[in-house]
């Protein structure tokens, strides 16, 4: 910044008079300061431009030029509210089984991509998407340290095979696939099989010690099971859910593992929700993500970001939406009578074991 140069003051101790210098000696003194200024200025940003150019070749950057986006005044997910439409969906998903098999494709998946992000992220740490099966088709078997857990959309007679677990897949069933066990897939119905995949994929792009491997056949030896810790079935999740229903218009069923009575993961979950028709549940805000999906039911929610945009997603049975961490949720029931009931796939496991999870109720 320029200094601003007064005029120079001379007292005359008889007669107190004040003289100003002449007009060429300011003028030439102004001259002298504005250029030793500008030469200051031009010499401090040359030095200042100099100093990361320098730096960028050892490989370090200055904490203090991005320091609000290390720590900033509140979560900041990547991820923004998305919707995807099963009527819009369901016809490209079913054009995919045109052009291209299940055994070619090894997985045949519309992933539902964050357009704030890129695959794998649907939210900032869950991955889902759509994956196809048609009558007779078989997805290979493999196994993958990724823990995977899977609702069932569309179809019966399908199955998915887990370490020679072969189980019977129905709409709303919750299959688990946990890390590193053998599973594929098929359809023994007459019908196409849909499933909501939801991973725990974008937790291995800053731990990068995801891999996968193929089984030496396409199916992995298996045997009807029906007693599984790895399917969870629909009607029992919803029995749980509408106990009190005459009595409180909202309830929520967390999903839990048979074998510990914890989350289904250490990284991802699952939740069910059920909306009685004309209620709106409380506003609510956590450290938490969610892939939600419609079981059955309509109505919409209202999402406010951690920046605070407001958004309204219309959905009807079996839309998906994306929800990202501390958005503040409220949904509402549009329905005359009955009740909506949604299923969630979350990240609350890895949340709370790192001791992240805060919840607020607003008003």
């Amino acid at each position: 910044m320029l200094k601003r140069y007064p005029f120079t003051t001379t007292t005359h101790h008889h007669h107190h008079l004040k003289t100003q210098p002449n007009k060429t000696q300011f003028t030439m003194a102004n001259h002298a300061n504005v250029s030793g200024a500008k030469s200051s200025t031009l010499s401090t940003l040359s030095t200042e431009d100099q100093f990361y150019t320098d730096i960028a070749s050892k490989n370090v950057e200055p904490l203090w030029t991005v320091l609000n986006k290390m720590v900033p005044p509140k979560p900041n997910p990547s991820s923004v509210v998305t919707a995807w439409p099963y009527e819009d969906l369901r016809p490209v998903l079913m054009q995919s089984g045109i052009v291209v098999s299940a055994e070619e494709a090894e997985r045949r998946v519309l992933m539902l991509v964050n357009p704030a992000m890129q695959a794998p992220y649907t939210t900032d740490t869950i991955y889902a998407g759509l994956q196809l099966i048609l009558p007779g088709e078989t997805a290979p078997a493999h196994r993958h340290v990724a823990f995977a857990l899977r609702f069932i959309v569309e179809g019966s007679r399908g199955f998915t095979a887990v370490e020679g677990q072969k189980l019977m897949m129905e709409r709303g069933d919750v299959i688990l696939t946990p890390s590193w066990h053998w599973h594929d897939h098929g359809s023994e119905g007459d019908g196409p099989m849909v499933w909501l995949d939801g991973l725990d994929l974008p937790v291995y792009r800053f731990l990068p010690v995801n891999f996968a491997e193929n089984y030496e056949e396409a199916r992995y030896p298996s045997e009807l099971s029906d007693n599984s810790n790895w399917k969870l079935p629909w009607a029992p999740v919803q029995a749980v859910l509408d106990e009190n229903k005459e009595t409180e218009t909202y309830a929520r069923y967390d999903y839990k593992s048979g074998e510990h009575g914890k989350h289904l993961s250490k990284t991802i979950s699952g939740q069910a929700e059920r909306i009685n028709a004309g209620a709106t549940t409380k506003k609510v805000r956590e450290t938490v993500s969610f892939v939600y999906h419609v079981y059955e039911g309509e109505g919409y929610s209202t999402i406010v970001s951690p920046e605070g945009k407001e958004e309204k997603v219309q959905w009807k049975g079996k839309d998906t939406f994306a929800v990202p961490a501390w958005s503040t949720i409220s949904h509402t029931c549009t329905q005359e009578c009955g009740s909506a009931y949604l299923f969630a796939v979350n990240d609350r496991p890895m949340v709370e074991s790192l001791g992240l999870y805060k919840r607020q109720e607003l008003k």
